[in-house]
């Protein structure tokens, strides 16, 4: 008699095909364990039922009914939560001058960011990566998270979150990437650092006149 082993089945939701983590895929296909079935979807209504969802680089909050598909929902977040909950906690840190940056793999739920915690990590900076630099560093580190909870699971363990005040940062616009034309070039850096030169790039007005900003390290 041949015995055969079902793979389990696991999805991640991108629901943003321009989003940072795009170009990392092909790499962490390649490193998913043989025992699991991935499926990569970018739509909320295509998540399949299954074992696990990986909600990575979302822009919309998870329905219910989604929620309900998987036994487990799992959202992969750069902030010492409950600290930072929200969007785009990368970008805000660093504009706090943060080198070191939290990331969490963490139980999704209905209220945003408020899951039990698995996994914790950090994202080192210099002070000198532009955009694409700290897409990449976030980018391995979310696949390294992502692997890690995959060789631990069914055996991981998830903790409450700590009973702190907890704080929430807004969703970024184009608003947010304005220049100070009275602050110095140093004053102004971490905005540079963080907008992307071609979706949404650093920008400032002078007498009536908007002007758009690019920065490029020079090689």
């Amino acid at each position: 008699m041949i015995h055969t082993t079902q793979k389990i089945k696991i999805s991640i939701l991108v629901d943003n095909q321009n989003s940072w983590i795009v170009p990392c895929l092909g790499e962490l296909i390649s490193l998913i364990p043989a025992k699991y079935k991935l499926i990569i979807v970018y739509k909320h209504k295509d998540v399949p039922k299954g074992e696990i969802l990986f909600l990575i680089g979302c822009t919309r909050i998870i329905s219910k009914k989604t929620l309900s598909l998987n036994k487990h929902n799992i959202v992969i977040h750069e902030s010492d939560l409950p600290k930072g909950k929200g969007w785009s906690p990368v970008s805000w840190q660093i504009l706090e001058g943060e080198n070191r940056i939290p990331i969490v793999v963490f139980e999704a739920t209905e209220e945003l960011d408020a899951g039990d915690i698995y996994l914790k990590d950090y994202i080192y900076l210099d002070g000198t990566e532009l955009y694409e630099e700290i897409k990449n560093k976030q980018g391995k580190k979310t696949i390294s998270l992502i692997l890690k909870f995959l060789e631990k699971y069914p055996n991981i363990i998830a903790i409450p979150q700590a009973n702190i005040p907890e704080t929430y940062y807004e969703r970024r616009s184009t608003k947010n990437d304005q220049l100070d034309i009275n602050k110095s070039i140093k004053e102004n850096f971490n905005l540079l650092r963080i907008v992307n030169n071609e979706r949404y790039p650093a920008w400032f007005e002078y007498k009536g006149t908007k002007y758009i900003v690019k920065i490029y390290k020079d090689n």
